[in-house]
């Protein structure tokens, strides 16, 4: 197996970060990402990129970390055994938006590297990441366009990729308090290692470098829709199960709490505005309804 190149998926990731705030900025044409560079103290750092208040973008957070220590905690080395004593490092770019207009999804990517290390073994070493979206009212083109560009970025590495990668994004963003999906997917993996290391980097700037392109002509095409005030109620109803998802099941969330994380960096991704109502149901074949029967549930949107 291939030994890892760190210095490479470093590079890789700050030019990522730096491509999609450039191209996000450029779409939301008012505003741009303020910089604000940190250090952890037990080891590494990182710098985020937030933009706020923008004419398309309400809030976006796109961020590079890249942190180290001489052991992972015990709760993070609880169901990998392997890991304990090891010292590791884990790097990634973690991105959020959360547009202005209700017609404009929410979206989501995230690509990341993880190392462990103890003298006279192997390295354990593996990538994850992978991107998805969650509209507040759904439209079919968009969501199939998002997959068709998903799949794009698996095809080359197997026929088999895009399919078991979109499911465990159906399975993994699922809210299992409200037995319902956060949105209409895309790709999750994690603890990818199958492949040699030259492969699995090459996946993993494939995932990274597709979101954008799968994300932007959305932007694009929905930003100046029409819209009341009714919608935007529903759009901030909705993002309540964002934050819950984000703060109850996410892995990134956790970890980086766990291993003292910069919690304003791995909080950014909440939205800056939002609401929850009681016992709330939308009324029946609405827009709002539609969301809920036409497009959370998993569905082959290639088919």
């Amino acid at each position: 197996m291939s030994q890892p190149d760190i210095a490479a998926v470093k590079h890789y990731l700050l030019a990522l970060q730096d491509d999609i705030c450039a191209q996000l900025s450029a779409e939301d044409g008012a505003a741009s990402f303020q910089e604000d560079a940190w250090d952890r103290p037990a080891g590494g750092g990182g710098r985020s990129r937030v933009l706020t208040n923008g004419a398309v973008f309400e809030q976006g957070g796109v961020n590079f970390s890249h942190v180290f220590g001489t052991q992972l905690p015990a709760s993070a080395t609880a169901h990998r055994p392997e890991l304990a004593g090891r010292s590791f490092q884990a790097m990634g770019v973690s991105l959020v938006i959360h547009p202005n207009n209700p017609f404009v999804p929410t979206s989501h990517a995230n690509v990341r590297f993880f190392m462990a290390e103890k003298a006279g073994a192997d390295p354990v070493w593996w990538f994850g990441g992978g991107f998805d979206l969650t509209p507040y009212y759904g439209n079919e083109d968009d969501c199939r366009e998002w997959h068709q560009t998903a799949k794009a970025a698996c095809d080359p590495f197997g026929a088999e990729v895009y399919p078991r990668f979109k499911k465990w994004c159906d399975e993994y963003f699922y809210l299992k308090h409200r037995q319902e999906a956060r949105g209409v997917g895309g790709l999750f993996f994690d603890d990818l290692n199958e492949w040699d290391f030259e492969t699995s980097f090459a996946f993993m700037r494939s995932v990274g470098d597709h979101y954008i392109k799968a994300y932007r002509p959305i932007v694009n095409r929905r930003k100046d829709t029409p819209y009341t005030e009714q919608h935007r109620d529903f759009q901030l109803y909705r993002r309540g199960r964002y934050v819950e998802f984000n703060l109850v099941y996410d892995r990134g969330t956790i970890f980086g709490l766990q291993t003292g994380g910069r919690t304003e960096s791995i909080l950014m991704s909440l939205p800056p505005l939002v609401k929850w109502r009681y016992n709330w149901q939308p009324e029946p074949n609405s827009l709002e309804a539609k969301l809920y029967t036409d497009f959370l549930p998993a569905r082959d949107w290639l088919a």
